[in-house]
């Protein structure tokens, strides 16, 4: 077994093609085609199983995964462990929710992008659940959350306080207290949003209980609201990205507390020279 075989067997089950991890890899596919067979016989079992035209991971290919991560995680650790001082580069795979990777994120990575070209960045958006296992399986090397309960072996560091405003159509009436809900029809994200759970506790404090429609997409929510189907919470980042391209009513009230932002890695990966520029950046621009 050899750490090339591991990077193949990651490429594969990103891409769910030998020709796209070939050219991920830099080598023709023929090759990767030798060295997984090669391995599976090596393991006694298949990791890839043909579907279609494509590859997808079979279940003991999963578990091999997580391993061949968290190996290809430490090889690199300990290549940052003996070059501490060097200018950050390779990769950094970031992991964000959707509010904090359509407001407050684009401009920063720019930002990155500039201060530290050697860098590749890789984003994928989830919900804090799906980020915390892939933190958990090191996956990705960092994420931007809004809770504050975390699983085992994960560390955090509170970034900046989320404002949340009230949005309405233009063409509604002005809400001006929470009472002037009643009657209203409500879109947030589904159970176990924190912003939703933000606007739950909110109306609870008011004595109101109103149904609320799950959409997970902050667009769909958005685009709702614009068209006076009902109101929303939004964090106040989200808003600046749909300013645009949504007429709205926007109210902001003194007892509706913001939501901390997060940022969050994996304790066992101690040394990572660009997921630590980029949260020295985050901070830098976002500390609460």
């Amino acid at each position: 077994m050899e750490l090339s075989q591991l990077k193949m067997v990651n490429a594969v089950a990103r891409t769910g093609s030998i020709a796209r991890a070939a050219e991920q890899l830099h080598c023709v596919p023929s090759n990767i085609t030798n060295r997984l067979k090669q391995l599976e016989c090596e393991l006694g079992t298949p990791l890839f199983t043909r579907v279609g035209r494509g590859l997808k991971i079979s279940a003991a290919g999963e578990i091999f995964l997580g391993y061949s991560e968290r190996i290809l995680a430490l090889v690199d650790e300990a290549k940052r462990a003996l070059d501490d001082q060097a200018e950050p580069s390779g990769l950094l795979r970031l992991g964000a929710i959707e509010s904090c990777a359509g407001g407050r994120l684009p401009p920063l990575l720019a930002q990155y992008h500039r201060r530290y070209p050697k860098v590749s960045v890789e984003l994928v958006t989830g919900t804090w659940s799906q980020l915390f296992t892939q933190l958990q399986q090191q996956r990705i090397d960092g994420a931007l959350v809004a809770v504050d309960t975390l699983p085992p072996r994960l560390k955090q560091t509170v970034l900046y306080h989320e404002p949340l405003v009230l949005i309405s159509s233009a063409g509604s009436a002005p809400i001006h207290s929470a009472s002037d809900l009643q009657g209203q029809h409500l879109f947030m994200w589904p159970q176990g949003c924190p912003y939703r759970h933000a606007l739950e506790n909110w109306l609870a404090r008011h004595g109101l209980n109103l149904p609320i429609t799950g959409y997970a997409s902050w667009g769909t929510i958005i685009g709702c609201v614009s068209v006076g189907a009902g109101v929303s919470l939004i964090p106040e980042g989200v808003l600046e990205r749909y300013a645009q391209s949504a007429t709205l009513n926007i109210q902001r009230f003194s007892d509706l507390l913001p939501v901390d932002n997060r940022f969050v890695w994996h304790q066992d990966v101690q040394r990572h020279n660009a997921r630590d520029a980029f949260a020295r950046l985050l901070q830098e621009h976002l500390r609460a």
